[in-house]
Protein backbone atom coordinates (compact mmCIF):
# COMPACT_ATOMS: atom_id res chain seq x y z
CA UNK A 1 0.00 0.00 0.00
CA UNK A 2 1.50 3.47 -0.63
CA UNK A 3 1.87 6.25 1.57
CA UNK A 4 1.26 9.45 -0.56
CA UNK A 5 -1.96 11.60 -1.95
CA UNK A 6 -2.02 9.76 -5.23
CA UNK A 7 -3.18 6.29 -3.68
CA UNK A 8 -6.50 6.41 -4.63
CA UNK A 9 -5.89 7.29 -8.61
CA UNK A 10 -3.21 4.44 -8.55
CA UNK A 11 -5.65 1.71 -6.51
CA UNK A 12 -8.25 3.02 -9.80
CA UNK A 13 -5.91 2.32 -12.31
CA UNK A 14 -4.68 -0.80 -10.91
CA UNK A 15 -8.43 -2.11 -10.67
CA UNK A 16 -9.15 -0.86 -14.22
CA UNK A 17 -5.52 -1.79 -15.57
CA UNK A 18 -5.73 -5.34 -13.54
CA UNK A 19 -9.69 -6.67 -15.40
CA UNK A 20 -9.10 -4.47 -18.47
CA UNK A 21 -5.70 -7.26 -19.03
CA UNK A 22 -8.03 -10.57 -17.82
CA UNK A 23 -10.85 -9.29 -20.35
CA UNK A 24 -8.58 -9.40 -23.16
CA UNK A 25 -7.23 -12.75 -22.31
CA UNK A 26 -10.73 -14.00 -21.44
CA UNK A 27 -11.84 -12.73 -25.18
CA UNK A 28 -8.77 -14.45 -27.01
CA UNK A 29 -9.68 -17.34 -25.73
CA UNK A 30 -8.69 -19.57 -22.51
CA UNK A 31 -8.59 -22.92 -24.16
CA UNK A 32 -5.03 -22.93 -24.32
CA UNK A 33 -4.47 -21.67 -20.92
CA UNK A 34 -2.68 -24.57 -18.84
CA UNK A 35 -4.80 -25.85 -15.95
CA UNK A 36 -3.79 -24.73 -12.36
CA UNK A 37 -2.01 -26.51 -10.68
CA UNK A 38 -1.30 -27.12 -6.34
CA UNK A 39 1.15 -26.01 -4.79
CA UNK A 40 3.71 -28.48 -4.05
CA UNK A 41 3.84 -29.92 -0.44
CA UNK A 42 5.68 -27.91 2.50
CA UNK A 43 7.83 -29.46 4.26
CA UNK A 44 9.25 -26.30 6.39
CA UNK A 45 12.60 -26.14 5.29
CA UNK A 46 15.03 -25.75 1.76
CA UNK A 47 17.98 -27.91 1.99
CA UNK A 48 18.52 -27.46 -2.14
CA UNK A 49 20.91 -25.69 -4.04
CA UNK A 50 21.10 -21.87 -4.25
CA UNK A 51 18.53 -20.20 -6.27
CA UNK A 52 17.40 -16.62 -6.83
CA UNK A 53 13.52 -16.17 -6.62
CA UNK A 54 12.29 -12.95 -7.99
CA UNK A 55 9.56 -11.02 -5.79
CA UNK A 56 7.26 -8.68 -6.85
CA UNK A 57 5.42 -5.86 -4.84
CA UNK A 58 4.12 -2.89 -5.45
CA UNK A 59 5.24 -1.02 -2.11
CA UNK A 60 6.55 2.37 -3.53
CA UNK A 61 5.27 4.44 -1.04
CA UNK A 62 6.55 4.72 3.06
CA UNK A 63 5.92 1.30 3.34
CA UNK A 64 8.65 0.10 0.47
CA UNK A 65 11.64 0.51 3.23
CA UNK A 66 9.81 -1.75 5.95
CA UNK A 67 9.37 -4.25 3.49
CA UNK A 68 12.61 -4.56 1.97
CA UNK A 69 14.08 -4.24 5.41
CA UNK A 70 12.26 -7.50 6.40
CA UNK A 71 13.57 -9.09 2.63
CA UNK A 72 17.10 -8.19 4.01
CA UNK A 73 16.58 -9.79 7.34
CA UNK A 74 15.04 -13.18 5.34
CA UNK A 75 18.13 -13.33 3.17
CA UNK A 76 20.51 -12.48 5.87
CA UNK A 77 19.22 -15.92 7.60
CA UNK A 78 19.09 -18.05 4.45
CA UNK A 79 22.08 -18.80 2.70
CA UNK A 80 20.62 -20.97 -0.09
CA UNK A 81 18.11 -18.62 -0.58
CA UNK A 82 18.34 -15.06 -2.32
CA UNK A 83 14.88 -13.12 -2.14
CA UNK A 84 15.32 -9.96 -5.39
CA UNK A 85 12.30 -7.57 -4.88
CA UNK A 86 11.02 -6.11 -8.01
CA UNK A 87 8.59 -2.88 -6.96
CA UNK A 88 6.44 -1.73 -9.16
CA UNK A 89 3.47 0.65 -9.01
CA UNK A 90 0.30 -1.06 -8.38
CA UNK A 91 -1.68 0.09 -11.67
CA UNK A 92 1.38 -1.24 -13.57
CA UNK A 93 1.68 -4.01 -11.25
CA UNK A 94 -1.76 -5.59 -11.81
CA UNK A 95 -1.08 -4.95 -15.68
CA UNK A 96 1.87 -6.38 -16.20
CA UNK A 97 1.83 -9.55 -14.20
CA UNK A 98 -0.94 -11.50 -16.49
CA UNK A 99 1.14 -10.67 -19.37
CA UNK A 100 4.03 -11.74 -17.43
CA UNK A 101 3.14 -15.03 -16.40
CA UNK A 102 1.31 -16.00 -19.69
CA UNK A 103 4.79 -15.69 -21.21
CA UNK A 104 7.02 -17.66 -18.55
CA UNK A 105 8.79 -14.54 -17.15
CA UNK A 106 6.49 -13.59 -14.24
CA UNK A 107 8.03 -13.67 -10.80
CA UNK A 108 8.68 -16.42 -8.53
CA UNK A 109 6.27 -15.16 -5.62
CA UNK A 110 4.44 -11.60 -4.97
CA UNK A 111 2.21 -9.91 -3.13
CA UNK A 112 -1.73 -8.44 -3.75
CA UNK A 113 -4.39 -6.94 -2.51
CA UNK A 114 -7.24 -9.57 -1.62
CA UNK A 115 -9.83 -8.38 -3.58
CA UNK A 116 -7.58 -9.03 -6.93
CA UNK A 117 -6.97 -12.71 -6.01
CA UNK A 118 -10.50 -13.91 -7.28
CA UNK A 119 -9.57 -12.33 -10.64
CA UNK A 120 -5.93 -13.42 -10.98
CA UNK A 121 -7.24 -16.93 -9.56
CA UNK A 122 -9.75 -17.12 -12.91
CA UNK A 123 -7.45 -16.47 -15.53
CA UNK A 124 -4.84 -18.89 -13.57
CA UNK A 125 -2.61 -16.66 -13.05
CA UNK A 126 -1.98 -17.47 -9.62
CA UNK A 127 -2.08 -21.12 -7.77
CA UNK A 128 -4.36 -21.88 -5.13
CA UNK A 129 -2.19 -21.82 -1.63
CA UNK A 130 -4.17 -24.40 -0.31
CA UNK A 131 -1.09 -27.07 0.76
CA UNK A 132 1.01 -24.06 1.63
CA UNK A 133 -2.05 -23.08 4.31
CA UNK A 134 -1.57 -26.52 5.76
CA UNK A 135 1.58 -26.95 5.59
CA UNK A 136 2.40 -23.30 7.29
CA UNK A 137 -0.29 -24.50 10.16
CA UNK A 138 -2.42 -21.38 8.82
CA UNK A 139 -6.55 -21.97 9.20
CA UNK A 140 -9.78 -20.21 9.19
CA UNK A 141 -8.87 -19.91 13.31
CA UNK A 142 -5.91 -18.09 12.71
CA UNK A 143 -7.51 -14.82 11.00
CA UNK A 144 -11.20 -13.59 10.73
CA UNK A 145 -14.07 -15.21 8.71
CA UNK A 146 -13.69 -12.36 6.60
CA UNK A 147 -10.35 -11.91 5.64
CA UNK A 148 -10.52 -16.16 5.20
CA UNK A 149 -13.68 -16.00 3.33
CA UNK A 150 -12.11 -13.09 0.84
CA UNK A 151 -8.97 -15.57 -0.19
CA UNK A 152 -11.24 -17.93 -1.36
CA UNK A 153 -12.49 -18.70 -5.04
CA UNK A 154 -14.72 -21.42 -6.13
CA UNK A 155 -13.69 -23.75 -2.88
CA UNK A 156 -9.85 -22.94 -3.30
CA UNK A 157 -7.75 -20.15 -1.07
CA UNK A 158 -5.08 -18.01 -3.29
CA UNK A 159 -3.49 -16.14 -0.83
CA UNK A 160 -1.61 -16.29 2.61
CA UNK A 161 -2.74 -12.55 4.40
CA UNK A 162 -0.28 -10.48 5.57
CA UNK A 163 -1.87 -7.65 7.14
CA UNK A 164 -5.04 -5.72 7.19
CA UNK A 165 -5.50 -2.32 6.43
CA UNK A 166 -8.49 -0.37 7.14
CA UNK A 167 -10.35 3.72 7.07
CA UNK A 168 -9.74 4.78 10.17
CA UNK A 169 -11.08 8.23 12.09
CA UNK A 170 -7.66 10.51 12.20
CA UNK A 171 -8.95 13.87 14.39
CA UNK A 172 -6.03 16.75 15.00
CA UNK A 173 -5.95 16.45 19.17
CA UNK A 174 -5.11 20.31 19.64
CA UNK A 175 -8.67 21.35 17.75
CA UNK A 176 -10.36 18.49 19.93
CA UNK A 177 -8.78 20.37 22.74
CA UNK A 178 -10.05 23.76 21.81
CA UNK A 179 -13.12 22.61 21.53
CA UNK A 180 -13.53 20.69 24.50
CA UNK A 181 -13.89 16.92 23.22
CA UNK A 182 -12.53 14.57 25.62
CA UNK A 183 -13.54 11.70 23.95
CA UNK A 184 -13.13 10.63 20.13
CA UNK A 185 -16.98 10.08 18.53
CA UNK A 186 -18.42 6.56 18.41
CA UNK A 187 -21.10 7.00 16.70
CA UNK A 188 -23.98 9.91 15.15
CA UNK A 189 -24.95 11.24 17.97
CA UNK A 190 -21.38 12.03 19.28
CA UNK A 191 -20.32 12.73 15.64
CA UNK A 192 -22.89 15.69 14.98
CA UNK A 193 -22.04 17.17 18.90
CA UNK A 194 -18.28 16.73 17.82
CA UNK A 195 -19.12 18.90 14.42
CA UNK A 196 -20.74 21.31 16.27
CA UNK A 197 -18.21 21.78 18.86
CA UNK A 198 -15.46 22.45 16.42
CA UNK A 199 -17.45 24.86 14.60
CA UNK A 200 -18.31 26.57 17.99
CA UNK A 201 -14.55 26.86 18.51
CA UNK A 202 -13.84 28.42 14.93
CA UNK A 203 -12.93 25.61 12.56
CA UNK A 204 -15.44 26.33 10.18
CA UNK A 205 -15.20 23.25 8.18
CA UNK A 206 -14.27 20.31 10.50
CA UNK A 207 -14.62 17.60 8.44
CA UNK A 208 -14.56 17.85 4.21
CA UNK A 209 -16.42 15.14 2.61
CA UNK A 210 -14.44 14.54 -0.73
CA UNK A 211 -16.18 13.46 -3.67
CA UNK A 212 -13.68 10.98 -4.85
CA UNK A 213 -11.41 8.34 -3.13
CA UNK A 214 -12.29 7.79 -0.54
CA UNK A 215 -15.74 8.61 -0.51
CA UNK A 216 -16.48 5.23 -2.05
CA UNK A 217 -15.03 3.34 0.82
CA UNK A 218 -16.85 5.88 3.22
CA UNK A 219 -19.93 4.52 1.21
CA UNK A 220 -19.78 0.75 1.56
CA UNK A 221 -18.77 1.34 5.44
CA UNK A 222 -22.02 2.89 6.30
CA UNK A 223 -23.74 0.14 3.91
CA UNK A 224 -22.22 -2.46 5.64
CA UNK A 225 -22.75 -0.52 9.15
CA UNK A 226 -26.77 -0.13 8.25
CA UNK A 227 -26.85 -4.03 7.84
CA UNK A 228 -26.84 -4.04 3.87
CA UNK A 229 -24.14 -5.82 1.15
CA UNK A 230 -23.02 -3.71 -2.17
CA UNK A 231 -23.60 -6.95 -4.06
CA UNK A 232 -24.75 -9.78 -4.32
CA UNK A 233 -22.30 -12.76 -3.07
CA UNK A 234 -22.45 -14.42 -5.97
CA UNK A 235 -21.28 -11.79 -8.03
CA UNK A 236 -24.84 -11.74 -9.81
CA UNK A 237 -26.12 -8.06 -9.03
CA UNK A 238 -24.93 -4.94 -7.35
CA UNK A 239 -27.49 -3.88 -4.51
CA UNK A 240 -25.58 -0.74 -3.19
CA UNK A 241 -29.19 1.00 -4.66
CA UNK A 242 -30.67 -0.75 -1.21
CA UNK A 243 -32.03 1.53 1.50
CA UNK A 244 -29.05 1.38 3.28
CA UNK A 245 -27.04 2.65 0.03
CA UNK A 246 -29.56 5.83 0.03
CA UNK A 247 -29.18 6.41 3.31
CA UNK A 248 -25.36 6.39 3.56
CA UNK A 249 -25.62 8.68 0.50
CA UNK A 250 -27.70 10.83 1.53
CA UNK A 251 -25.53 11.67 5.36
CA UNK A 252 -22.57 12.12 3.21
CA UNK A 253 -24.55 14.92 1.16
CA UNK A 254 -25.91 16.23 4.43
CA UNK A 255 -21.94 17.15 5.85
CA UNK A 256 -21.97 19.52 3.01
CA UNK A 257 -25.29 20.52 3.04
CA UNK A 258 -25.34 21.17 7.15
CA UNK A 259 -22.10 23.24 6.49
CA UNK A 260 -19.92 20.79 8.08
CA UNK A 261 -18.17 20.54 4.66
CA UNK A 262 -16.60 22.47 0.82
CA UNK A 263 -19.52 21.72 -1.69
CA UNK A 264 -16.44 20.23 -3.63
CA UNK A 265 -13.57 18.57 -2.12
CA UNK A 266 -11.49 16.59 -4.81
CA UNK A 267 -9.84 13.57 -4.50
CA UNK A 268 -7.38 13.12 -1.64
CA UNK A 269 -8.01 17.01 -0.82
CA UNK A 270 -9.60 16.41 2.37
CA UNK A 271 -6.31 14.25 3.76
CA UNK A 272 -4.15 16.58 2.41
CA UNK A 273 -6.13 19.78 4.62
CA UNK A 274 -5.99 17.64 7.79
CA UNK A 275 -2.16 17.18 7.08
CA UNK A 276 -1.87 20.91 6.93
CA UNK A 277 -4.16 21.19 9.72
CA UNK A 278 -7.07 22.97 7.91
CA UNK A 279 -9.54 20.46 9.13
CA UNK A 280 -10.14 18.83 12.71
CA UNK A 281 -11.69 15.02 11.24
CA UNK A 282 -10.89 13.32 8.27
CA UNK A 283 -11.15 8.89 7.58
CA UNK A 284 -8.37 7.82 5.12
CA UNK A 285 -6.56 4.17 5.13
CA UNK A 286 -4.22 3.25 8.23
CA UNK A 287 -1.44 3.13 5.22
CA UNK A 288 -1.13 6.92 6.32
CA UNK A 289 0.07 6.54 9.77
CA UNK A 290 3.72 7.11 8.99
CA UNK A 291 3.01 10.54 6.60
CA UNK A 292 1.09 11.94 9.50
CA UNK A 293 3.83 10.49 12.33
CA UNK A 294 6.40 12.46 9.59
CA UNK A 295 4.31 15.56 9.39
CA UNK A 296 4.49 16.32 13.09
CA UNK A 297 0.66 16.78 13.22
CA UNK A 298 -0.84 16.58 16.57
CA UNK A 299 -3.26 14.01 15.99
CA UNK A 300 -4.64 10.03 16.76
CA UNK A 301 -6.38 7.60 15.06
CA UNK A 302 -9.45 5.48 16.30
CA UNK A 303 -11.68 3.32 13.99
CA UNK A 304 -14.31 4.46 11.89
CA UNK A 305 -17.73 5.66 14.13
CA UNK A 306 -20.86 3.43 13.88
CA UNK A 307 -22.60 6.38 11.96
CA UNK A 308 -25.25 4.52 10.42
CA UNK A 309 -25.88 1.47 12.60
CA UNK A 310 -23.37 -1.06 14.16
CA UNK A 311 -19.54 -1.07 13.73
CA UNK A 312 -18.38 -2.45 10.33
CA UNK A 313 -15.75 -0.45 7.94
CA UNK A 314 -14.08 -1.11 4.77
CA UNK A 315 -10.76 -2.82 4.81
CA UNK A 316 -7.93 -4.35 2.57
CA UNK A 317 -5.28 -6.98 2.79
CA UNK A 318 -2.05 -7.55 1.03
CA UNK A 319 -1.88 -11.04 0.10
CA UNK A 320 1.33 -13.60 -0.85
CA UNK A 321 0.23 -15.41 -4.19
CA UNK A 322 2.13 -18.20 -5.91
CA UNK A 323 1.97 -17.35 -9.54
CA UNK A 324 1.43 -19.97 -12.33
CA UNK A 325 4.20 -21.86 -13.51
CA UNK A 326 4.19 -23.80 -16.90
CA UNK A 327 6.89 -25.27 -16.53
CA UNK A 328 7.66 -24.79 -12.48
CA UNK A 329 11.43 -25.21 -11.33
CA UNK A 330 10.94 -27.25 -8.08
CA UNK A 331 13.83 -25.72 -6.38
CA UNK A 332 12.40 -22.17 -6.72
CA UNK A 333 8.45 -23.09 -5.26
CA UNK A 334 9.94 -25.00 -2.43
CA UNK A 335 12.11 -22.18 -1.71
CA UNK A 336 9.29 -19.52 -2.70
CA UNK A 337 7.21 -21.44 -0.05
CA UNK A 338 9.48 -20.73 2.70
CA UNK A 339 10.00 -17.37 1.47
CA UNK A 340 5.76 -16.78 2.40
CA UNK A 341 5.90 -18.97 5.45
CA UNK A 342 8.92 -16.98 6.86
CA UNK A 343 7.15 -13.50 6.19
CA UNK A 344 3.82 -14.49 7.67
CA UNK A 345 5.83 -15.69 11.39
CA UNK A 346 7.56 -12.40 11.29
CA UNK A 347 4.52 -9.98 10.33
CA UNK A 348 4.74 -8.22 13.49
CA UNK A 349 7.43 -5.99 11.63
CA UNK A 350 5.23 -5.40 9.02
CA UNK A 351 3.00 -3.58 11.90
CA UNK A 352 6.01 -0.54 11.57
CA UNK A 353 4.40 0.04 8.05
CA UNK A 354 1.18 1.24 10.07
CA UNK A 355 -0.38 -2.24 8.78
CA UNK A 356 -2.03 -4.92 11.05
CA UNK A 357 -0.54 -8.35 11.38
CA UNK A 358 -3.66 -10.40 9.61
CA UNK A 359 -2.34 -13.44 11.71
CA UNK A 360 -4.24 -13.54 15.33
CA UNK A 361 -1.29 -15.10 17.10
CA UNK A 362 1.27 -12.03 15.94
CA UNK A 363 -1.40 -9.22 16.35
CA UNK A 364 -2.18 -10.38 19.66
CA UNK A 365 1.52 -10.89 20.65
CA UNK A 366 2.19 -7.18 22.00
CA UNK A 367 3.90 -6.54 18.64
CA UNK A 368 1.20 -3.13 18.20
CA UNK A 369 1.11 -2.30 21.83
CA UNK A 370 1.61 1.43 22.09
CA UNK A 371 0.95 1.99 18.17
CA UNK A 372 -1.42 4.44 16.63
CA UNK A 373 -2.87 1.86 15.55
CA UNK A 374 -3.65 -0.46 18.47
CA UNK A 375 -7.13 0.76 18.53
CA UNK A 376 -8.00 0.23 15.23
CA UNK A 377 -6.21 -3.33 15.38
CA UNK A 378 -9.11 -4.02 18.31
CA UNK A 379 -11.76 -3.29 15.95
CA UNK A 380 -10.56 -6.25 13.32
CA UNK A 381 -13.69 -8.45 13.69
CA UNK A 382 -15.50 -5.57 12.18
CA UNK A 383 -13.68 -4.96 9.20
CA UNK A 384 -15.24 -5.91 5.77
CA UNK A 385 -13.76 -7.30 2.51
CA UNK A 386 -15.40 -6.68 -1.27
CA UNK A 387 -16.97 -10.23 -2.12
CA UNK A 388 -14.29 -12.40 -4.08
CA UNK A 389 -15.83 -11.69 -7.77
CA UNK A 390 -13.42 -11.38 -10.79
CA UNK A 391 -13.67 -7.84 -11.95
CA UNK A 392 -15.30 -6.28 -9.78
CA UNK A 393 -13.22 -3.25 -9.19
CA UNK A 394 -13.55 -2.21 -12.33
CA UNK A 395 -16.88 -2.18 -12.08
CA UNK A 396 -17.20 -0.58 -9.04
CA UNK A 397 -15.13 2.24 -10.48
CA UNK A 398 -17.39 2.73 -13.42
CA UNK A 399 -20.76 2.84 -11.28
CA UNK A 400 -20.27 3.08 -7.49
CA UNK A 401 -17.61 5.48 -7.09
CA UNK A 402 -20.41 7.52 -10.01
CA UNK A 403 -23.10 7.21 -8.10
CA UNK A 404 -20.92 8.34 -4.58
CA UNK A 405 -19.46 11.00 -6.62
CA UNK A 406 -22.89 12.57 -7.60
CA UNK A 407 -24.61 12.51 -4.82
CA UNK A 408 -21.62 13.99 -3.01
CA UNK A 409 -21.94 16.61 -5.38
CA UNK A 410 -25.23 17.13 -5.52
CA UNK A 411 -25.19 16.49 -9.54
CA UNK A 412 -28.10 13.50 -9.31
CA UNK A 413 -30.01 13.07 -6.23
CA UNK A 414 -28.74 10.11 -3.97
CA UNK A 415 -31.32 7.39 -4.80
CA UNK A 416 -31.62 8.11 -8.16
CA UNK A 417 -27.89 7.93 -9.19
CA UNK A 418 -27.62 5.02 -6.91
CA UNK A 419 -30.74 3.62 -8.78
CA UNK A 420 -29.33 4.30 -12.15
CA UNK A 421 -25.86 2.76 -11.31
CA UNK A 422 -26.89 0.05 -9.69
CA UNK A 423 -28.85 -1.03 -12.57
CA UNK A 424 -25.27 -0.53 -14.84
CA UNK A 425 -23.23 -2.50 -12.48
CA UNK A 426 -25.82 -5.36 -12.59
CA UNK A 427 -25.74 -5.20 -16.02
CA UNK A 428 -21.85 -5.29 -15.92
CA UNK A 429 -21.40 -7.97 -13.57
CA UNK A 430 -24.16 -10.29 -15.64
CA UNK A 431 -21.54 -10.07 -18.51
CA UNK A 432 -18.49 -10.68 -16.16
CA UNK A 433 -20.35 -13.65 -15.07
CA UNK A 434 -20.28 -15.12 -18.62
CA UNK A 435 -17.03 -14.40 -19.37
CA UNK A 436 -15.49 -15.62 -16.20
CA UNK A 437 -17.69 -18.92 -16.66
CA UNK A 438 -19.29 -17.93 -13.86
Amino acid sequence: MTNHTGRGRTVRAAALAATGALALAACSGGGDTPGQQQAAEFTGTYDGPEVTLSYWNGFTGGDGPFMQSMVDEFNAEHDNITVESNTIEWAEFYQKLPAAVTAGEGPDVGVMHIEQLSSNAVRQVIDPVDPLLEGIGLTADDFTQEIWDATEYEGQHYGVPLDVHSLAMYYNTEHFEEAGITEPPTDAESFGAALDALQEAGHEHPFWMPARWPAHLMFLSGVWQGGGEPYAADGASATFDSAEGVETLEWMRSMVDDGYSPASVDADAQYVAFKNGETSITFDGIWQINDLEESGLPYAAVPVPALLGEQATWASSHQFFLPHQNDPDEDKVAAAQVFVAWMSEHSGEWAGAGMIPARESVRTSGVLDGTVQEPIADAIDTMRFLPPVPGLGTIQAETLEVAVADGVLGDRAPDVALTEEAERATALMEENLARFGG
